[in-house]
């Protein structure tokens, strides 16, 4: 195959090959846009030459997350922080960080950064403000992936099945407690998120399709994912009902329920949530916690920049578009 030249980068961006020229010996007077266009057409060509200093970082990829202070989001920052540093220096990734409790902020910050970005991914809390500003960016036509939930079902999606998640936490606690009759709950954040609701949609749906008439699905508490709110609401839950025998953490707070769901109770609890941490793998180790799912963010990290770079033209190797995997961890695979 014939190397690109600089007439092939020009009409692949569709500028002139003077202004590609300026680009790639980095004489200025080019507008940003316009460079960024040399650049996807020079690499997507694979047109070799090195980029000058002043030429870095020009193709720019938003990565929006929320609480950098959690477990899960701490480790899926790390990814990308490792990836970066791994990519191109004529890319950059940017990692903001939104308030998932002020939609209009969230949607301020999807419509009106403070950078010009070449691709967006985005943790997008199932807001209306915050969902119409996704789709206004897909619309001007910039690569967008949503990562871990998928309020946009339009848009691509990276992250695991949380239907078939929520259906496996309910399959392990119906089987493991098939000898025993009682009551399961579940804790979330909020109706926030679409991948919380849809871990309660899969878990509710087998109970009801496959579950035994011995067990009962009585009620959803929405915590925050916070320690104190899990807490009060586990606590009044278990004082109210004494027959309950199944949690299910579909949320991101296990520390609250770990206080409650002490070892050595006289009938313990069987209690299924996600992430596996250092404090998810101790509880495990003492019996409090039953099962883990984890949703893998650094599998999640690394699939969204590659989908985001082969939409950029950037690679052109295939990318897997199915479900990431989620691991069942127990206290005997640990």
């Amino acid at each position: 195959m014939a190397k690109a030249t600089l007439k092939d980068v020009a009409a692949e961006a569709g500028v002139g090959t003077a202004t590609v020229e300026r680009v790639l010996n980095g004489r200025g007077g080019v507008r940003p846009e316009t460079v960024e266009k040399v650049l996807l057409a020079a690499r997507k060509l694979g047109y070799g030459r090195a980029l000058p200093e002043a030429r870095r970082g020009v193709i720019r990829i938003e990565i929006i997350l929320v609480r950098p202070e959690t477990s899960f989001y701490s480790r899926m920052n790390q990814a990308f922080e490792r990836i970066a540093a791994s990519l191109d220096h004529s890319i950059a990734v940017h990692r903001t960080f939104a308030r998932e409790n002020d939609p209009a902020d969230f949607a301020r910050i999807i419509g009106n950064p403070k950078l010009r970005r070449s691709a967006l991914i985005v943790v997008a809390p199932d807001h209306p403000d915050v969902v119409e500003s996704v789709r206004k960016a897909a619309k001007l036509g910039m690569p967008v992936v949503q990562i871990m939930t998928r309020p946009a079902p339009e848009l691509p999606y990276v992250g695991i099945d949380n239907y078939a998640a929520g259906r496996t936490a309910a399959h392990y606690m119906s089987q493991m407690l098939s000898a025993r009759v009682g009551s399961f709950v579940a804790l979330c954040h909020s109706g926030a998120y679409e991948n919380h609701k849809e871990r309660i949609r899969g878990f509710s749906t087998y109970l009801d399709e496959r579950g035994s008439p011995a067990h009962r699905f009585t009620e959803v508490m929405f915590d925050f994912d916070d320690e104190h709110n899990a807490m009060e609401l586990l606590g009044s839950a278990l004082a109210r009902d004494p027959d309950i025998i199944g949690v299910y953490s579909a949320g991101g707070d296990n520390n609250g329920i770990a206080k409650l769901l002490k070892s050595g109770m006289d009938a313990p609890i069987f209690w299924v949530g996600h992430e596996l941490t250092d404090q998810t793998r101790r509880y495990l180790r003492q019996g409090r916690m039953s099962i883990v799912l984890d949703q893998a963010p650094e599998i999640q990290a690394r699939r969204s920049i590659d989908l985001t770079l082969k939409a950029l033209g950037l690679m052109d190797v295939e990318v897997a578009t199915e479900p990431v995997r989620f691991l069942t961890v127990t206290s005997e695979n640990l």
